[in-house]
């Protein structure tokens, strides 16, 4: 299998059409930092930034996961314990997504770019919060909510209570 083939083969396991799913709350919150259309530039690193974080995430957990999803029917499938894909090219993928996570943290702003690694460390840790907690969903709500939150950032280059407010509604919508 080629180069691309492989690249297809992650690319389908992370399920990369599961991309959008967190890409409304970063426009919507875009929108609204903005109070109305954010310029184009910083949009198309907003969501570069969101293909970075996440499919980086999604590499992250295939790995982590990968001794236990051997062991699992349902997940025995997927490409590393299949076979289909090496753990050294999984971990190529994270690291050229994390970095396009980070570079495009850097081009949004400064504040972006100081918490891109705080961002990642939760978005990562999310593949181990499931082992150690009965409340893995809250962490990854928290991890999803980076999304309206990061945004927020990078139009306003702050913090905001609207941001957090934002964010604690993704949590508690997808928390239930």
């Amino acid at each position: 299998m080629g180069f691309f083939e492989k690249i297809k083969t992650i690319f389908t396991d992370i399920k990369i059409q599961h991309t959008v799913f967190a890409l409304p709350f970063a426009v919507m919150s875009a929108f609204l930092a903005a109070e109305g259309v954010p310029e184009l530039g910083t949009l198309a690193w907003i969501l570069m930034a969101m293909f970075g974080a996440r499919n980086g995430a999604m590499a992250f957990n295939r790995i982590a996961d990968s001794k236990l999803d051997r062991l699992n029917p349902r997940t025995k499938g997927r490409a590393l314990p299949a076979g289909n894909a090496t753990a050294k090219q999984y971990w190529f993928f994270l690291i050229v997504s994390s970095v396009v996570f980070l570079f495009s943290a850097f081009m949004l702003n400064s504040l972006a770019f100081i918490l891109s690694p705080v961002a990642l460390g939760i978005v990562f840790g999310y593949s181990f919060a499931k082992r150690f907690t009965s409340l893995s969903h809250l962490w990854l709500g928290v991890a999803i909510s980076i999304a309206p939150v990061g945004a927020w950032v990078a139009v306003r280059e702050e913090i905001s209570i609207e941001s957090l407010i934002l964010g604690a509604a993704v949590v508690f919508w997808l928390v239930g």
